[in-house]
C-alpha cells in the first residue's frame, strides 16, 4: 500500500470516529476534508510525498460546488419535500384511514392491511419517510391496538411501511441518486416502481397469513358494518385525489410530458390544493410547511456541499482506486462482490445517513459495478441498465437499514409517538418479519434484475 492508501482508510475512519462525536455531519465531512488537505501538504513539503493535496485542492471545490448549485435536476428536492410536507397537512391519510377500514373491516388482519395500503401510498405520495411512519403512527396504531391487535404486528407493519418512501417515486433519494451517477432520473422512477409494488405485496401477504394462522393477534371487529354503495363511494372519495396527483406527477415524467423539476412543481401545487379543497390549509399552515421544507432542504444541501468536497479530497488521493482495487480483488464473482457492496451498505446505513452513503460511497463503488460485467439487457433503449438495477438494490439495501435495530431511523419515528407502555424492545421486535420481507424483496429484485428494467423500457418503446 501506498501512503496516499493509508491517508485515505484514515480518513474515512476519522470520519465514522467524529460521527459519534455528536458534531453535525455536514461540520464534520468538511473539516475532515480541510484535516487531511493540510496532512496532505505538510506531508508533501516535509517528506517528500506525492499526495498532490494544496491550496489549489480547495479551488477545485468551488468549481465543483458551483455546478451543484446550478444543477436544475436538483430543484425537483425542495419541490417533492413541499410537497410531502403539505400531503402531510391535508387530511387525505385521515380521510384514506376511515374509509379503507371499513372496505376491510371483516377481513382477518383487515386494520393492518389498510395500513400497509395506505403507506403504499403515502410512499408514492409524499417520499419521506418520517412523514409516513408518524403519520401512520398516530392513526392507526391507537385504532389497532383498541381492537386488541398484537402489539408486534401493528408496530412491525406501521415502521415496514412507512419506510416505503425511500423507495417508491417520487423519492428524494433516487433524485439524488440519479444527479450522483449521472443517470435519467426517470429511468430510476419507473425501475422503482414494480420492486416497491413487489415490496407491498409481501407485506400484505404476510399480513393475512400471520393473521389467518394464529387469530389472536388481529380479532376482527364485530362492529364493523357489511359493505355497502355508500362505503364504496367514500373509498372511492378518498383514493381518487391521491392517486389523481401520483398520476399526474409520475405519469408525466413517465410520459415524457413533464421532466422530474417541472412534474415536481405540479406535485406541490397539487398538495397545496388537496390541503385546500380538505379545507385544511390557512396562513399557520402555509408558514409551517415552508419552514420544515427549508429546513430538510437547507440540511440536504449542507450535506451536499460537505459530501462534495470530502469526495473531492478522498478522490485526489485515489481513494475510488483504491476501493476499485479492493472489491475486483476479492474471489467471489461478480454476484458475489455485489453481495459484499450490499452488505457493506447494509452496516453503513445503521450509523451513517443514506444522504452520506449516496453522496460519498455510491460514487466510488457504481464504477465497480459497471466492470463486473452482469450484461444487463437494456432492450436496446435504456442506458446503463446495470447501473438502474445497481441502484434500486442499494435504494433496497438502505430501506432495510431503516429498520434494522440498534439505530433505525424509523424505530425512532415511530417510538417518538408510541404510547409510554410500549418501549423500544417491543419495536425492535416487531419489525424482525419485515426486515426478512425486504431481504426476500431484495433476493428477488437481484435474481429478476428485468422486475427493474422492465418497465423504462417498454415506456421508450
Amino acid at each position: 500500500m501506498e501512503f496516499n492508501d493509508y491517508l485515505v482508510i484514515a480518513m474515512f475512519l476519522t470520519f465514522i470516529f467524529l460521527l459519534f462525536t455528536g458534531f453535525p455531519v455536514v461540520w464534520v465531512l468538511g473539516g475532515v476534508s480541510v484535516l487531511f488537505t493540510l496532512v496532505g501538504y505538510l506531508s508533501d513539503i516535509y517528506f517528500n510525498t506525492f499526495t498532490g493535496l494544496n491550496y489549489l485542492t480547495f479551488g477545485m471545490s468551488v468549481n465543483r460546488i458551483y455546478k451543484f448549485m446550478d444543477n436544475w435536476v436538483l430543484v425537483a428536492l425542495p419541490m417533492f419535500i413541499f410537497m410531502g410536507l403539505m400531503l402531510d397537512r391535508s387530511g387525505i391519510a385521515e380521510k384514506l384511514m376511515k374509509s379503507m377500514q371499513n372496505l376491510f373491516g371483516k377481513v382477518r388482519g383487515g386494520l393492518a392491511v389498510t395500513t400497509a395500503a395506505i403507506g403504499i401510498i403515502l410512499a408514492a405520495s409524499t417520499g419521506i419517510i418520517g412523514a409516513s411512519v408518524v403519520l401512520l403512527g398516530l392513526l392507526s396504531l391507537p385504532v389497532m391496538l383498541k381492537q386488541g391487535y398484537s402489539k408486534s404486528l401493528a408496530l412491525g407493519v406501521i415502521a415496514g411501511s412507512g419506510t416505503l418512501g425511500i423507495l417508491i417515486p417520487p423519492s428524494i433519494m433516487l433524485v439524488i441518486m440519479a444527479d450522483q451517477l449521472g443517470l435519467s432520473v426517470g429511468d430510476l422512477f419507473m425501475g422503482a416502481v414494480f420492486p416497491g409494488i413487489i415490496l407491498g405485496i409481501l407485506y400484505i401477504t404476510y399480513i393475512l397469513l400471520f393473521s389467518y394462522f394464529k387469530p389472536n393477534v388481529a380479532p376482527l371487529d364485530s362492529e364493523r358494518k357489511p359493505l355497502n354503495i355508500k362505503i364504496l363511494t367514500d373509498i372511492l372519495k378518498s383514493v381518487l385525489p391521491p392517486v389523481l396527483l401520483i398520476v399526474a406527477v409520475l405519469g408525466s415524467i413517465f410520459a415524457g410530458i413533464a421532466t422530474p423539476t417541472e412534474a415536481s412543481g405540479v406535485g406541490a401545487l397539487g398538495a397545496a390544493l388537496l390541503a385546500f379543497f380538505n379545507k385544511k390549509l390557512n396562513l399557520k399552515v402555509i408558514i409551517e410547511v415552508m419552514k420544515s421544507c427549508f429546513n430538510t432542504t437547507a440540511y440536504i444541501f449542507a450535506i451536499f456541499l460537505g459530501a462534495t468536497c470530502f469526495a473531492l479530497v478522498l478522490r485526489s488521493l485515489g481513494g475510488d482506486e483504491l476501493v476499485e482495487r479492493a472489491l475486483t480483488g476479492l474471489p467471489f464473482g461478480p454476484y458475489g462482490i455485489m453481495a459484499v457492496i450490499l452488505g457493506a451498505v447494509f452496516l453503513m446505513g445503521f450509523f451513517l445517513d443514506w444522504i452520506e452513503i449516496t453522496l460519498i460511497v455510491l460514487p466510488l463503488i457504481a464504477p465497480v459495478v459497471s466492470s463486473l460485467g452482469f450484461n444487463i439487457d437494456g432492450r436496446g433503449v435504456v442506458d446503463n441498465p446495470e447501473l438502474i438495477w445497481f441502484v434500486i438494490l442499494v435504494a433496497v439495501t438502505l430501506q432495510t437499514s431503516f429498520l434494522t435495530p440498534p439505530v433505525g431511523f424509523a424505530l425512532f419515528y415511530l417510538k417518538g409517538v408510541c404510547p409510554p407502555n410500549i418501549n423500544l424492545l417491543d419495536i425492535y421486535k416487531s419489525v424482525i418479519p419485515f426486515i426478512i420481507l425486504q431481504l426476500i424483496g431484495l433476493i428477488i429484485i437481484i435474481l429478476l434484475p428485468q422486475i427493474v428494467i422492465w418497465l423504462p423500457a417498454a415506456a421508450y418503446k
